[in-house]
């Protein structure tokens, strides 16, 4: 009789075991293809995403630069005679974009020929940064006008469309497109600073007070990648606008110089 009942007892021990180790097995692996199928999230999000949305935005401003170039193109400006007889067109200055506001298309030959990726007003990330594209600063200058055109873009996720300002060599072409025409900028030179360090956004860059009478753009970013600990900052300044009706400048297709030989 007792043979009899330690038997019973040692099999529902044994049954208790089993049954505790397969919820926990369950719990576990339960618990593992969460972990799988998060980490595939966040490889989407930061990597396949990013190449789609980056995508999906050149091929928008793609559409709209085709849209701009079939409308009426306007009247050019007057041609301007310097003193040593060569000519340019003063730019035509557009009206500050409300936010969210689209205000133009930005293409930078470094970044690829398919690069274009649209400008709007504000620079929140719930309504323009994260959405729709670039960012245009609180009380920046317009393209072409005397000051700074300050802007601001993801480096990572969203389209990431200034992921590569690292990448920019002196004299790259940064050519703004709106209806009146295209302003081509110079990449000038490139500097970290702090998140709180604002006066970059200043008409002349972190010179307060100061006025010469030149046209400056600055393109902005979160640094180092997947960070917010400082901002990666580049400089350019302005070269020349091309009116719509002159068709598109040279500094669209400029083929980006070589790069530098190594030192020996």
């Amino acid at each position: 009789m007792t043979a009899t009942v330690d038997s019973g007892i040692r099999r529902a021990r044994r049954a208790r075991l089993r049954s505790r180790a397969t919820v926990t097995s369950v719990l576990g692996e339960l618990l593992l293809t969460f972990g799988v199928v998060l980490l595939l999230f966040v490889a989407w999000q930061m990597w396949i995403g990013d190449i789609i949305i980056a995508a999906q935005k050149n091929e928008e401003g793609a559409a709209i630069s085709r849209q701009l170039a079939e409308a009426p193109a306007p009247e050019p400006p007057p041609l301007i005679e310097k003193d040593d007889g060569t000519t340019y067109y003063e730019p035509v200055i557009p009206e500050p974009p409300a936010d969210a506001e689209w205000l133009a298309q930005m293409h930078i030959p470094r970044f690829g020929a398919d690069y274009n990726v649209g400008v709007f007003g504000g620079t929140s990330r719930a309504r323009t940064l994260d959405k729709l594209g670039i960012g245009v600063y609180k009380d920046s200058r317009m393209p072409g006008e005397v000051g700074n055109f300050a802007l601001a873009g993801h480096r990572t996720t969203w389209g990431k469309p200034f992921n590569q300002l690292d990448k920019l060599h002196l004299n790259d072409a940064i050519v703004v497109e709106t209806p009146d025409g295209w302003y081509t900028y110079r990449f000038r030179t490139l500097e970290y600073v702090k998140p709180s360090q604002v006066d970059v956004l200043l008409d002349v860059p972190q010179m307060p007070g100061v006025s010469t009478g030149e046209r400056y753009i600055t393109l902005t970013a979160c640094s180092p990648l997947y960070s917010l600990a400082e901002r990666i900052v580049a400089y350019g300044v302005f070269e020349s606008f091309q009116p719509r009706a002159e068709g598109p400048p040279a500094s669209l297709t400029d083929p980006p110089p070589p790069p530098a030989a190594p030192s020996v």
